[in-house]
């Protein structure tokens, strides 16, 4: 139970004592391992004051799959490609290394000066800082470097000079949100300067009548929640715990609400980006909607900090239901649960949530809870509405169910008993590490035509059950998106690569499908290797193009997104 309770330690709902503590003990450990002491930093003064950022973020679960990142040159490149070096295997096709590692220099003290001037006590180079921003615990992804400098700015106008001395050195950015992301985000191969957007946390403006509100990025999506709720609001996008607002742009994340409310390019109405020479954008005006030029907003969302840091989002809102329905039922096999939530969205019936568990996750729960559910494929669903209309919804469902093998059909409208079945759900990663608490996991997602989507998941859990490792299946099953988390021994490399093997697997069984290699997780560095698959050399290209023409000095998280063999 070691890893599962580490986890928990970290959510933003542990007290601050118990995070204290846990920090320290983390500190200490890192000081014993390592022969790197901060007499080998870069300038000699560090900041020491106390950084609460275990109680205001959430560490990654673990980093997914094994990705590596393009040699970076601080100097005007036209294109990566030229570099006669360029290691083919990290981060491109074919990639097979697990760590990433980018070329390092040293950052200038003149820059280390600017930036003390412009952040004053809000930055570190406190090595025990530096190694919990570029080296977070129990992930899949890691990196040779860390970060040389942390800073937490605490406006727009500190972010816009931070990257003006950034770009002027030729020093690389790395934005650091909730840190939930698992796929190499928030990796520093290059080192240089993390941007940890923690500060900025506050609703600038709340326009009630037009369901819109205005934020800064390190808010987080349960925080703003919590705002909302007196105004009978709610932000419909629930990610992992200890996602920010920033951070949620960034990857283009979703959630189990996303197959009623869309993903977050659906419920962004404009950002403000600084961009890599300093300049401040506002992508768009707080219209609903706008024929006025490119789609800038759009761009930025899903670009992974690599075209410019968000400053400032403008968020669609929805009502908070009138009425719930909370159901879950059991069947046989997966095929039979996957056909349901297909039929379930075929019937028109708009469901706002659908989530598919199976054997091996809910056995998990059973393990982490101290519950006796039964071991089989499940299905949940939530119904909102009206009661009447929530009750009419459940029951059409319920039906369906009949029909193809579904059983224990069970529902509650109460909200502690809904709470308590939703639970389960919301539990669902966390319990995992329970059956093998001292393994580390590969999460990963794809996403598929909805029609392919019991195809799919059957092909991967034969794969999946075949395998020595312990894996489980977590499926947003009415947009067709699923996860697996595979556990294995971080000790056995054998465990790594057949991991990453199964991995693999799913993703081109998805990429055959017509679907994607990532439904919400985003790219960073671990799905670069599927892009060219996926999209085709020209789209990537075309990226680059874009990439190159806002950011010529590849200072914004370089090494994520694009891969590094595409030229042009």
């Amino acid at each position: 139970m070691a890893a599962f309770a580490l986890w928990l330690s970290r959510l933003r709902s542990s007290s601050k004592t118990a995070c204290t503590s846990f920090r320290n003990s983390f500190l200490h450990n890192i000081r014993s391992e390592t022969t790197l002491t901060t007499a080998n930093l870069i300038g000699s003064g560090t900041a020491k004051r106390p950084f609460l950022l275990w109680s205001s973020s959430l560490l990654p679960l673990t980093l997914a799959l094994s990705a590596g990142s393009l040699a970076f040159h601080f100097q005007p490149q036209p294109s990566l490609c030229d570099s006669s070096n360029l290691d083919s295997r990290i981060g491109g096709k074919g990639s097979t290394e697990f760590v990433v590692e980018g070329s390092h220099r040293k950052v200038p003290q003149e820059l280390i000066d600017e930036l003390r001037a412009i952040c004053q006590d809000n930055m570190t180079m406190d090595y025990e800082e530096r190694y919990f921003h570029g080296k977070p615990q129990n992930s899949f992804h890691s990196a040779v470097h860390i970060p040389d400098v942390v800073v937490f700015p605490r406006s727009e106008e500190e972010v816009s000079n931070i990257v003006k001395s950034c770009d002027k050195h030729k020093v690389p950015i790395v934005p650091y949100g909730g840190a939930t992301s698992i796929e190499g985000h928030t990796l520093s191969p290059h080192g240089g300067v993390c941007i940890d957007m923690s500060l900025m946390k506050s609703v600038k403006a709340l326009h009630i009548e037009d369901m819109d509100v205005v934020v800064e990025p390190g808010i987080g999506w349960m925080e703003l929640n919590e705002y909302l709720e007196p105004y009978g609001l709610f932000f419909p996008l629930d990610p992992g715990p200890g996602a920010t607002i920033g951070g949620m742009c960034a990857t283009r994340c979703s959630g189990s609400l996303a197959v009623r409310y869309g993903t977050m390019r659906d419920n962004v109405i404009n950002l403000k980006v600084v961009l890599a020479n300093g300049d401040v954008v506002k992508t768009a005006s707080r219209a609903r909607k706008s024929a006025a030029g490119y789609d800038l907003t759009r761009l930025v969302i899903g670009s992974e900090g690599t075209l410019g840091i968000i400053t400032e989002v403008t968020l669609r809102l929805q009502k908070i239901p009138q009425h719930s329905v909370v159901a879950m039922c059991n069947f046989p096999t997966i095929k039979d649960a996957a056909d349901v939530a297909i039929a379930t969205m075929l019937s028109g019936i708009q469901v706002s949530r659908v989530e598919l568990l199976d054997e091996v996750q809910v056995r998990a729960i059973n393990i982490a809870n101290g519950k006796n559910l039964p071991e089989v494929p499940t299905l949940m669903f939530e119904f909102i509405g009206t009661e009447a209309y929530a009750r009419e919804q459940t029951l059409i469902v319920q039906e369906i169910v009949s029909k193809h093998n579904g059983s224990d059909f069970v529902f509650a409208e109460q909200p502690e008993a809904k709470k308590e079945l939703w639970k389960i759900r919301k539990e669902a990663l966390w319990a995992c590490f329970a059956m093998e608490p001292k393994y580390e996991a590969l999460i990963s997602d794809v996403c598929v035509p909805l029609s392919r989507l019991a195809e799919l998941i059957s092909r991967s859990k034969q794969e999946l059950d075949a395998s020595r490792l312990v894996c489980t299946v977590i499926a947003h099953a009415g947009d067709g998106n699923f996860h697996t988390v595979i556990l294995f021994d971080p000790s056995q490399e054998d465990d790594r690569q057949e991991a990453e093997r199964l991995n693999k697997f799913m993703v081109n069984a998805a990429l055959s499908m017509e679907g994607t290699c990532t439904g919400e997780h985003g790219v960073g560095t671990g799905k670069m290797k599927y892009l060219e698959k996926e999209l085709g050399v020209e789209a990537l290209k075309t990226m680059k193009r874009i990439k190159t023409a806002l950011d010529p000095n590849n200072i914004m998280n370089p090494g994520k997104l694009i891969p590094p063999h595409v030229c042009f």
